[in-house]
């Protein structure tokens, strides 16, 4: 097993007062280590039937997209509202803090299809909940949710108890 903790920046008071936030950006830079958390990340469900890719804005696309190449599947990505340009599903969602929403193109997940749904930190669950609800809006069947690095003491997964849920880090 592969010790993510020296890619992985502890940066206290980001955004805000309080908070500690997990910097993943020097994992990108090294492509090896980059390489290992996306073998990790698609590993659990190389044998799910996968045949789309969700990935959520902005750093699910990061991860997403390497795990859709991986797993030679398409790519689609659930971007935030008014950045898609053609008909799209919406999904509303509420936040700590107010509320937000998720887009996909309409014709982006086929009826049926196998969806595995990626975003590079699991928190509190929110958008990721949004997320899965999106994929099933859209006429897919969510294959699982994979992220690499899940904060457990915010309890994202308990918002998610109905599906599968991979992480690569727990901390």
């Amino acid at each position: 097993m592969t010790d993510w903790r020296p890619w992985i920046r502890d940066v206290p008071d980001f955004p805000s007062l309080g908070i500690l936030f997990r910097d993943i950006t020097p994992l990108w830079a090294d492509a090896k280590a980059f390489g290992g958390a996306i073998t990790a990340l698609a590993d659990p469900f190389r044998r799910a039937g996968v045949e789309k890719v969700v990935g959520i804005e902005a750093r699910g696309f990061i991860f997403g997209s390497a795990v859709a190449r991986a797993l030679s599947v398409g790519f689609v990505p659930a971007r935030k509202p008014g950045k898609l340009p053609r008909g799209r599903h919406r999904v509303d969602y509420a936040l700590e803090y107010g509320s937000d929403a998720l887009e996909i193109h309409v014709d982006a997940i086929a009826e049926g299809e196998r969806v595995l749904l990626i975003d590079d930190v699991l928190a509190t669950g929110g958008t990721a909940r949004a997320a899965a609800d999106l994929v099933r809006v859209c006429g897919g069947e969510l294959a699982g949710i994979g992220v690499f690095l899940e904060l457990t003491e915010l309890k994202g997964r308990d918002r998610l108890a109905s599906e599968r849920v991979e992480s690569v880090v727990r901390v």
